[in-house]
Parts: structure tokens; C-alpha cells; sequence
């Protein structure tokens, strides 16, 4: 009794590891630019007030600020070369 439930546990487990692979987020690549660097980019566009949220995805980074008038803005900017894509 006691082997078929450590075969049942086993098997669950590996049946669960590649899905839980498959919904790991992408990760930036090894040359990506620093996070940093590229909210600092933001911070310096006009009327720049505050950065709400910062994403990411294979897309790349996706930031969301807002201006000094209260808009609302979001822009994808490449990891790698941090220009708005």
C-alpha cells in the first residue's frame, strides 16, 4: 500500500513539473538594459509626473506613468536597446 502511494505521489509530481514550466514568465535577456536605466529614461520625458506600474513580457518592458496634466501613458520599451518600440 504504502509503494503504491509513493508512486502515486511521484507521478503527480512529475505530471505537475512541465506545466508549471509552461507558466513561468519570460525573462529579460542576459544583455537587457538595467531596469534602472530605463525608468530613468521615462523620468526625464516632459511633463513626467509618476510611474504607476512596470511590466514585463516577451514584448519587453511595458511602463505605465502618468504626466503632470493627469494623463495616462504606456510605452514598451526594447530590453535591449531601451528605445520605445
Amino acid at each position: 500500500m504504502r509503494a503504491v502511494v509513493l508512486a502515486i505521489g511521484i507521478a503527480s509530481f512529475l505530471a505537475g513539473g512541465p506545466a508549471l514550466a509552461a507558466n513561468e514568465q519570460p525573462i529579460p535577456p542576459q544583455n537587457a538594459k538595467k531596469l534602472s536605466e530605463i525608468v530613468a529614461k521615462v523620468e526625464k520625458r516632459n511633463d513626467f509626473q509618476y510611474v504607476k506600474e512596470v511590466g514585463w513580457s516577451s514584448d519587453g518592458y511595458t511602463v505605465t506613468y502618468y504626466t503632470t496634466d493627469k494623463a495616462k501613458v504606456e510605452i514598451t520599451y526594447d530590453p535591449v536597446t531601451g528605445e520605445p518600440r
